[in-house]
């Protein structure tokens, strides 16, 4: 894989590691949190998109709105399904599973539809990676079964989102020729924009998550989309199915952050997956 890509993939998953826990801090507020992070950097990346727009060597095109418009659409799911499995369930579970279904399904489909070949030490790279996920996030015990059991449901929801939105980015940035930034700013704006009317449905909830989570607000408004551009970046250089699975490092930061900081259980079996996903980023990376 190539070694900046791989560089780039990593510094973002140590950045979506650290989003996803200060996500985690908030309790409640499902839509309306996530539209306030959504707001948040909208506003913060408008400038930048701006000047790039002006400044772009590509002229705008009007498939670039499109492709804009289909990953605002995604993300919203994926915004609004990921909270909701913070909820209802232990990050160490909603976020493991989600995850590992992600890479797993985009990697699927990249070979059978993308016509992409990794070769066979990219594969064994990501089966590790989806390997060491399972081992994080399943045999478990809990106080609340069915919590464990609403968090696998959701993780797998976000999980297939997160492929959808995976290779509709990749064909984006690449296929149609979206520069990254402007990608990604103009997703952003566009997800503000129709979450509006949700955001709104309970404005006592609105204020009260403002009032009461705005560092957390702030925290992903600029985490979230750092973490997301250099993926976009990475997937100009190098294929998704190398791509996914080595974002995937941040679940082993996901997992830790979990046991040392909010006091999640099962340290052993969540070190021991962490080493398994390890072994396959440097799988991938030797491809």
């Amino acid at each position: 894989m190539n070694a900046t890509a791989l560089s780039l993939v990593l510094v973002a998953a140590v950045v979506h590691a650290a989003w996803n826990l200060a996500a985690k801090r908030v309790s409640s507020g499902g839509t309306q949190f996530v539209w306030l992070y959504y707001t948040v950097g909208a506003v913060l990346l408008l400038p930048v998109t701006v000047v790039l727009l002006v400044v772009a060597d590509d002229r705008p095109q009007w498939s670039w709105l499109l492709a804009a418009v289909g990953t605002s659409l995604l993300h919203i799911v994926y915004g609004v399904v990921l909270q909701r499995g913070y909820r209802v369930g232990d990050l160490s579970v909603v976020y493991p599973v989600a995850r590992g279904t992600g890479p797993l399904l985009s990697v699927l489909a990249a070979v059978l539809v993308l016509g992409e070949r990794p070769g066979p030490l990219g594969l064994l790279g990501a089966f590790l990676v989806v390997a060491g996920v399972l081992v994080i996030s399943t045999g478990r015990t809990a106080d609340d079964p069915r919590a464990v059991q609403a968090g696998i449901l959701y993780g797998l929801l976000t999980g297939a989102v997160i492929a959808g939105y995976t290779l509709w980015d990749a064909h984006s940035v690449t296929g149609i020729g979206v520069p990254p930034v402007v990608y990604f700013g103009l997703g952003s704006i566009l997800q503000s924009v129709l979450l509006v009317p949700g955001a709104l449905a309970d404005r006592a909830e609105l204020a009260r998550v403002w009032r009461e989570q705005r560092r957390e607000v702030f925290l992903v408004a600029v985490l979230s989309p750092i973490a997301y551009i250099l993926v976009l970046f990475a997937l100009t250089m190098a294929p998704v199915s190398l791509v996914a699975p080595a974002r995937e490092l941040s679940i082993v930061l996901g997992g830790l952050a979990a046991w040392l900081v909010l006091g999640e259980h099962n340290a052993v079996r969540r070190l021991a997956g962490s080493v398994i996903v390890l072994s396959g980023i440097a799988a991938i990376a030797a491809a």
